[in-house]
C-alpha cells in the first residue's frame, strides 16, 4: 500500500535509492542539543530488515529523543543519519513515513468508539468511483483490515467492532498491523508494554516477531530488559543521554543486561550503604531496650 507524496518529498525519497549497505538504518555518533541542554550525544545504532534492535533506559535516557529523530519529529544536531545507505535529515514524520518509517506510540492515536476497520484506515481511506460519485470503499476496508489482522495472526472476530473495546495489548497490535500494511520498513514501537499486564505483555511480544518474521526492522523502546531480551537481536543501552553499551545478543545475557540498567556499581554502592544503616538500626534497637552491644559476658 502506499501514500500519497508531495512533490518536494518525492524529489527526497529518489535520494533514498539502496546503495550497497545492507542496513535500513544506521546512526553514527547522533546527537541533539535544546539550547545548552544536551538531550542525546554520540549515539551509534544499526537496524536491519528482520531484526529487532531494543533501545533501553529509564525515564530521561534519551528514548524519547532518540524516537523523535528517527520518526522525523525533531533533526538531529550532530553525528550522521542513514537510511539505505543514504544520509539524510527527516523533516517531518509525513516524510519519514513516506520513506518506511512508521512510529507506534504508547498512547495510540485511536478514536475509541469507531470501528477497527475505520481505525485502520483513518486518514488514509480508500474509495471507489470518481468526481460526484466518490464514495467510500467500505466493504474493500472491511476484508483488508481482517485479512491483515489475520497475516499478523490476530484473531477477531468482528472487525465492526469499536476499538475501544479491545485490550490495550489488542489495540497495539491492530496498530502494528496497520504500519505493515502502509508499507513500514522500520516500526518503532514506543514502550508498547509498559501499561499492560503480563499477558497482554506476551500477546503484544509475539506480535513484534511476526512483525521482524516479515522482514521488518524493528525498534523497540522499553526500561524492561525481561521484555526486551526474549525478542531482541541487538540492544542500546542508554542513560542521561548517552550511550552506555550496545550488544548484540550473544554479547550479553539478560542478568548482564539487567545489571547494567540498573547500574550496577551504584546498587552495590547502594547495598553497602543499606547494610551500614542497618547495623546502626539494630545497636539502636538494643540501647533502647537497656542492652549495651558492647558488653560481653
Amino acid at each position: 500500500m502506499k501514500t500519497r507524496k508531495n512533490k518536494k518529498t518525492e524529489e527526497l525519497l529518489e535520494k533514498l535509492e539502496p546503495k550497497t549497505s545492507d542496513n535500513l538504518l544506521t546512526l553514527k555518533g547522533v546527537g541533539k542539543h535544546y539550547g545548552s541542554i544536551i538531550a542525546l550525544r554520540g549515539v551509534d545504532m544499526v537496524v536491519d530488515p528482520g531484526k529487532v534492535t531494543c533501545v533501553l533506559g529509564d525515564n530521561g535516557a534519551g528514548k524519547s529523543t532518540l524516537i523523535k529523530i528517527i520518526a522525523g519529529l525533531h533533526q538531529h544536531d550532530e553525528g550522521d543519519f542513514k537510511l539505505h545507505g543514504s544520509s539524510i535529515k527527516l523533516k517531518s514524520p509525513r516524510v519519514a513515513l513516506d520513506a518506511g518509517i512508521a512510529a507506534v506510540y504508547q498512547d495510540l492515536a485511536v478514536v475509541p468508539l469507531m470501528p477497527i476497520w475505520r481505525n485502520f484506515f483513518l486518514g488514509s481511506e480508500l474509495t471507489s468511483g470518481v468526481g460526484p460519485f466518490k464514495k467510500l470503499d467500505v466493504q474493500k476496508m472491511k476484508d483488508i483490515t481482517k485479512q491483515e489482522l489475520s497475516d499478523m495472526g490476530i484473531d477477531l472476530r468482528d472487525v465492526e467492532q469499536p476499538i475501544g473495546q479491545l485490550s490495550g495489548g489488542e489495540r497495539q497490535c491492530v496498530a502494528i498491523a496497520r504500519a505493515v500494511y502502509f508499507g513500514a520498513k522500520v516500526l518503532i514501537l514506543d514502550e508498547p508494554t509498559a501499561a499492560l499486564g503480563v499477558k497482554q505483555s506476551g500477546v503484544v511480544l509475539r506480535y513484534i516477531l511476526q512483525a521482524r518474521d516479515r522482514g521488518l526492522g524493528v525498534i523497540f523502546i522499553t526500561h524492561n530488559p525481561h521484555h526486551a531480551y526474549p525478542v531482541g537481536d541487538s540492544f542500546l543501552l542508554l542513560k542521561r543521554g548517552r550511550s552506555i553499551g550496545y550488544y548484540s545478543k550473544s554479547e550479553i545475557t539478560v542478568e548482564e543486561l539487567t545489571a547494567q540498567m540498573a547500574g550496577g556499581a551504584e546498587l552495590a554502592e547502594l547495598a553497602h550503604e543499606l547494610e551500614q544503616l542497618g547495623g546502626h538500626d539494630e545497636e539502636l534497637a538494643e540501647a533502647e531496650a537497656g542492652v549495651n552491644p558492647q558488653v560481653t559476658a
